[in-house]
């Protein structure tokens, strides 16, 4: 028996690479043509796009993996189906259960990979991306660079005439203008410093000067730091529990905890259909197995996005228990014992 199982994860094992690995590439596509969206709103360069890219590669997988598994576990029996060899196993005496239990050990073992990968490293990854792209916004505003147009600097409005090329800048001048009062700053020397997503400018050697209707002020200065009102804005984030239980985006956070704990048990829910689809009589039975394949996939996935929006979390046991029965009974049906 051992080595009847060892036969059959085998198959498995060799067509799940063989359908993962173009899956995978494809999906990698996908999102890397996503992210380089971000480039109309910010500079990246190569190493930041990889690290964006190792962000969103435990959605990648979460979405490749139980797809790959069904169609590798389904195209594995079916390949035996039509080698024969499925009929000498049942002339052995050997039962469609123990194809199903054999088949059910990686299909649980992948099951807990998508929870750890769903709980546990989502909300890392998640946090981390969106931390990073904040950054880069907030970084790209920090982008000043001498021109007769100027730049806004929070509420001031900010001018540098020289650009010396070492990150500082000369003939810098800033103007704020309030309701009842308008002050100007000039500088000779001015520094942008970037301190945990602030920004600070702090300008050398300048005077200041506050007028309006009552009264007129001015000031000389050796040094200055003017803050901006631009931050980055970060999610704090220290466990997976914290980000589940967040009230940010209850909604959907709530949607994907629903759809992905589906979606991580669809291994282990597929095992009667990919019975019911691979095990096949290779004379008498003619097999559109593909166009099954593509069915089983859009019914499950379209039913798990489709019932969680309005069934809430009753979408989860009313999955689980209709679908083992609906792919169940054609498997009884099939083999009678």
């Amino acid at each position: 028996m051992n080595r009847i199982q060892k036969y059959i994860l085998n198959n498995l094992s060799t067509l799940f690479i063989s359908i993962f690995m173009p899956l995978f590439a494809i999906a990698s596509v996908i999102f890397s043509i996503k992210l380089a969206t971000y480039t109309a709103v910010i500079q990246l360069s190569f190493m930041d796009m990889s690290k964006l890219y190792l962000f969103v590669l435990p959605e990648i997988l979460f979405y490749t993996l139980p797809i790959s598994f069904f169609i590798a576990a389904t195209l594995s029996l079916f390949r035996l189906s039509n080698d024969n060899e499925i009929v000498v196993l049942f002339s052995l005496g050997i039962k469609p259960s123990f194809i199903v239990k054999t088949i059910a050990r990686p299909a649980l073992l992948l099951c807990i990979i998508l929870m750890f990968n769903f709980f546990i490293i989502f909300p890392h990854a998640k946090v981390l991306s969106s931390n990073f792209i904040s950054y880069k916004k907030s970084e790209a505003k920090f982008n000043l660079s001498a021109s007769e147009f100027g730049h806004s600097f929070g509420d001031w409005l900010l001018y540098f005439g020289k650009d010396n090329n070492d990150g500082s800048y000369s003939q810098v001048f800033l103007f704020n203008k309030k309701d009842k009062e308008e002050i100007l700053i000039s500088a000779n020397k001015a520094e942008v410093l970037n301190e945990s997503g602030v920004l600070r400018l702090k300008l050398s050697d300048g005077e200041g000067y506050s007028y309006s209707k009552d009264k007129f002020s001015q000031i000389n200065f050796e040094s200055m730091l003017i803050n901006s009102a631009m931050k980055t804005s970060l999610t704090e984030y220290k466990k997976p529990l914290q980000f589940w239980l967040s009230k940010s985006d209850i909604k959907k956070k709530k949607r994907m905890f629903i759809t992905n704990i589906i979606l991580s048990l669809f291994p282990i829910l597929s095992l009667f259909l990919v019975a019911t689809i691979g095990i096949v009589h290779a004379r008498n039975q003619k097999s559109r197995i593909y166009l099954y394949l593509f069915v089983g996939v859009v019914l499950f996935y379209g039913a798990t996005f489709g019932l969680q929006k309005a069934l809430g979390f009753y979408t989860i046991p009313l999955i689980v228990i209709s679908w083992t029965l609906l792919t169940l009974s054609p498997l009884q049906k099939k083999y009678t014992q």
